[in-house]
């Protein structure tokens, strides 16, 4: 089978990689040359336009896109549904809001062309070594890609979850948990640097994760944060929030379900842009360190 890939980012590279190495063909398409430039030396085939991209793939076609959610995603799939044809199938990948891959799907719907949400989890090095995928929509469009979804996913990591715009609703719902997760650990940090020891904060997050109740890849990644970044010192406590911990919470205000953990830990982020506070720094580094997001540093004086 050959794959379309679309978007080549921290985690669009890193799946086209793992897509490669079980086997499937990838040909690839991204607007900046230099990650084309450099995903061609791994092999893959890159070309320099959509239209050539969709040319090159053996029908039913598959296109998978790893772009930016919102109007990018918006006029990739108006621009996909004019080279398309019936059977064919597109995935997208990124964090889009359920309720615009709804709104797609009927779209495209009228054309006979297959959208497939797949909620991706895990990271950049999930991405590149095992992800976990939460797919939502038409059985048999699914049926047609499981074997790449059970290949680029780790034991047990891929589900599909129902109809369409399911599997952004179950991402949106695990991104939301993980603003809470991370929040809590934060607020652990800032209370151990405010206490009267002198602490290992690496050392801490490291034995947290062998054995304990809370071990698990976040507490990972904060040993990977402190490892990177020692006492965070230089780290700008700003947590820049992409939109699916808002979209958890309206979804909870919609449906009257009590969620203060996440509430407040969306609120914390928008707060963060006007407050100083080392929980705010180990929240923003271990953003770095599992999705591969940017961190803001305060400049050095000389």
């Amino acid at each position: 089978m050959t794959i379309g890939l679309i978007g080549l980012g921290k985690m669009g590279y890193n799946l086209a990689l793992n897509m490669r190495d079980q086997g499937f063909k990838v040909h690839a398409f991204n607007r900046k040359k230099e990650k084309l430039k450099a995903i061609k030396e791994q092999g893959i085939e890159g070309y320099t336009s959509v239209e050539e991209l969709v040319q090159s793939l053996e029908k039913p076609r598959v296109v998978w896109l790893m772009i930016t959610a919102g109007d990018p995603v918006e006029q990739m799939v108006h621009q996909l549904s004019g080279l398309l044809e019936a059977g064919d199938i597109i995935v997208d990948g990124g964090n889009s809001r359920f309720k615009d891959t709804m709104q797609r799907g009927d779209f495209l719907e009228k054309q006979s062309i297959y959208y497939i949400d797949a909620g991706t989890s895990g990271g950049t090095k999930g991405a590149r070594y095992g992800a976990c995928l939460m797919v939502g929509g038409d059985n048999q469009a699914v049926a047609h890609l499981e074997p790449v979804f059970r290949a680029i996913c780790v034991e047990e990591g891929y589900l599909h979850t129902g109809r369409r715009g399911s599997g952004h609703y179950v991402k949106m719902i695990h991104n939301g948990i993980e603003y809470g997760m991370m929040q809590a650990i934060g607020e652990g940090f800032n209370i151990l640097k405010s206490s009267e020891f002198d602490l290992d904060y690496e050392r801490i997050a490291n034995v947290w994760n062998h054995g304990s109740i809370i071990q698990g890849f976040l507490m990972q990644m904060t040993k990977q944060a402190f490892l990177h970044h020692q006492q965070l010192e230089e780290v700008e406590p700003i947590i820049n929030a992409l939109g699916e911990g808002q979209w958890t919470v309206e979804e909870a205000v919609k449906l009257g379900v009590p969620a203060p953990v996440i509430t407040n830990a969306l609120f914390v982020r928008y707060a963060s842009k006007d407050k100083e506070a080392f929980s705010n720094k180990v929240v923003a580094a271990l953003r770095k360190e599992f999705g591969g997001h940017g961190l803001q540093m305060k400049h050095k004086k000389d």
